[in-house]
């Protein structure tokens, strides 16, 4: 992908995890787990590591196939976009779960922060050298923000969850610089529970998020959305927390806007950032005509230089089938080229 090339497209994060990994029946019928959720993957662990290094060889190829300018693992090697990280800090305690309620208003297993939260180790650096090592192309990489695993993790420690969401920040920041050095060409904070908890997020989520790119020099994206199409049917139209992230350190922001049928005005409330704009509803697994992803572009358009739009899916596509989300991603570069094209 040329540096200067306009309209380039890149995926959120996730991409269908393969039937011969995961059990993906029982993943769809549970909310995504914020513990471990070893019950889901299909293959024993003495050689899970190596199956899940084949399906991020798969992910890889099939959004390479599609057309995709920057990829990413796919996430292959995670049960949830944020648990694999949120559950390798020290300060979780290893033997009992805690519980929090859900953006969805249910309870569920979340890790008991009975301790300091730091990171003990390199989290997803393997991830990451893996995905350079078997592409040419731009490479993303995604963490769960410190903000969205405060409120997914049950505090028995820290006085406040600003304490502890400020701990995230450092342990995330550490990954993060570890990361680019590893050759990280953008690295991506998931927040959703920023907008489904909006008052929150504007008394400490900033701040959090800030402190987690502090002295980061690399493309770094914020992502936020609505929740999982086969989860959220009915989505809103405008978003609860997000012009506030013109205030944030993060280049890129990353918004759902197909299936909610967002109002793209919203988008001049955020002048310096780059917009990773979704144009492929997640929820209909009929994939999108090229025009209609062109249609879509256009529209933002009106609103956003070309210069500061990057095209995406709404969300990852981990609950899609393969062909589905192969299909979705083909026409997505291909209504991005019918842009681009009368662009020149």
């Amino acid at each position: 992908m040329s540096e200067r090339m306009l309209l380039p497209t890149t995926v959120v994060g996730s991409y269908p995890q393969p039937d011969w990994l995961i059990d993906r029946e029982t993943l769809a019928k549970r909310p995504p787990p914020r513990v471990r959720a070893r019950e889901v993957w299909r293959i024993a662990e003495p050689w899970l590591e190596q199956a899940q290094d084949d399906a991020t060889i798969v992910a890889i190829h099939e959004m390479e196939r599609a057309g995709i300018d920057i990829i990413t693992d796919g996430e292959m090697r995670r049960e949830s976009y944020s648990n694999r990280l949120a559950n390798a800090l020290g300060g979780v305690d290893r033997e009992r779960p805690g519980s929090a309620v859900s953006r969805s208003g249910r309870p569920g297993a979340v890790p008991l922060v009975s301790g300091p939260i730091r990171r003990l180790a390199p989290v997803e650096v393997r991830d990451l050298t893996f995905l350079r090592a078997h592409t040419t192309r731009k490479v993303k990489i995604t963490l769960p923000g410190p903000f969205t695993m405060t409120q997914q993790a049950e505090n028995a420690y820290y006085p406040d969850e600003e304490s502890l969401a400020m701990a995230y920040a450092e342990a995330v920041n550490e990954e993060i610089k570890d990361l680019f050095a590893a050759g990280a060409d953008v690295v991506q904070i998931d927040e959703p529970y920023m907008q489904a908890r909006p008052e929150k997020a504007r008394q400490y989520g900033l701040k959090a998020l800030n402190r987690a790119l502090a002295g980061v020099t690399g493309t770094t994206a914020v992502h936020l959305c609505f929740g999982y199409a086969y989860i959220m049917k009915d989505k809103p139209s405008g978003y609860s927390f997000l012009p506030e992230l013109e205030n944030c350190a993060a280049g890129q922001v990353s918004i759902e806007a197909a299936q909610p049928k967002l109002d793209l005005s919203i988008l001049q409330e955020l002048p310096s950032k780059t917009i990773i704009l979704g144009v492929l509803d997640l929820g209909d697994p009929v994939a999108e005509s090229a025009q209609t992803v062109a249609g879509r572009i256009r529209a933002a358009l009106r609103f956003v230089a070309p210069g500061r739009l990057v095209i995406a899916p709404d969300c990852g596509m981990k609950y899609l089938a393969r062909e589905a989300a192969f299909a979705k991603l083909s026409a997505m570069v291909e209504g991005a080229r019918i842009v681009r094209a009368a662009l020149g």
